[in-house]
């Protein structure tokens, strides 16, 4: 004699089998730690816009600034350079590597036009503050009123 079974709730095993081939892909294709050394190093950035200046953060940890370059072509921002290997992970038996190695880029777009020639660049704790000075020809501008010819 067949015995049936009721099945309780079909939707979650399907939604356990999607959420185990969401973690394949995202393990697989945007963590691919361990495939070789193209591994790519996340740049946080914030970039604030104020009357007179564009002002971009980068979270670099690990880097050294003369390890870091920055260019900017038109209204592309690029920073580009390469966080090394410590040496005592080549010395030693390593249990546990997590920290990202190698060289790393990324271009953001600049939402106005900035003066190259004026740029700062500072580096500290990590952090590397860009001041671009705004084109003087978007800088807002106060116009005076005269009434009567005053």
């Amino acid at each position: 004699m067949t015995e049936l079974v009721r099945w309780q709730d079909p939707f979650r095993d399907l939604v356990s089998l999607r959420d185990a081939m969401d973690r394949l892909f995202e393990e697989s294709f945007v963590r691919p730690w361990g495939w070789g050394s193209t591994v790519e190093v996340v740049m946080p950035m914030d970039i604030i816009e104020t009357d007179d200046d564009l002002i971009i953060k980068a979270v670099i940890p690990g880097v050294k600034p003369e390890d870091v370059e920055v260019t900017i072509e038109g209204d592309r921002l690029r920073i580009e350079g390469e966080i090394k290997e410590d040496e005592e992970l080549k010395k030693g038996k390593v249990h546990l590597k997590e920290r990202r190695y190698g060289k790393f880029s990324r271009v953001v777009f600049l939402p106005t036009e900035v003066q190259t020639d004026k740029a700062k660049a500072e580096f500290k704790d990590g952090v590397l503050t860009l001041t671009l000075p705004k084109s003087e020809e978007l800088k807002p501008k106060k116009i005076k009123i005269h009434t009567n010819g005053k």
